[in-house]
């Protein structure tokens, strides 16, 4: 008999600059979700770059965020309607987004941290992600 496809879960990050936060947070869902998950990222005033401390941050663990780009949520908009939209507790207006659950993250901006503590905020948010994933799953 053959199996049932299982739609996947499907995250969007969003924080200002979708330049740290947000994609880290992206990264991480695809690495803890595999293909149970589809994660985008955007930003509401997109900074049109990935930090170069994020992609050192995340290079450490073994993932290579150079690939991802600093998107706007227009670019993202198609991909809805969401399971779940998660702000990254940076005031960010954001506009709404069809999808079933609204989250708020309060995560500090790393952007101008030093490394050890920019790492600190990357293993946050890896935790985050994965409990926003098992609760879906």
């Amino acid at each position: 008999m053959p199996s049932t496809l299982v739609k996947p879960i499907r995250l969007l990050f969003v924080c200002i600059e979708n330049s740290n936060r947000s994609q880290m947070s992206q990264a991480f869902a695809a690495i803890l979700g595999g293909a149970s998950v589809k994660a985008f990222s955007a930003g509401s005033k997109p900074s049109g770059i990935v930090n170069p401390k994020a992609i050192a941050a995340m290079k450490e663990i073994g993932y290579d965020l150079s690939t991802h780009d600093s998107k706007s949520l227009e670019e993202v908009k198609s991909f809805a309607p969401f399971d779940a939209v998660v702000t990254m507790g940076c005031g960010d207006a954001c506009p709404w987004m069809p999808a079933k659950l609204f989250v708020d993250w309060q995560i500090p901006d790393p952007k101008h941290m030093e490394p050890a503590q920019f790492n600190e905020v990357r293993d946050l948010i890896k935790s985050k992600v994965k409990a926003l994933i098992d609760s879906f799953l």
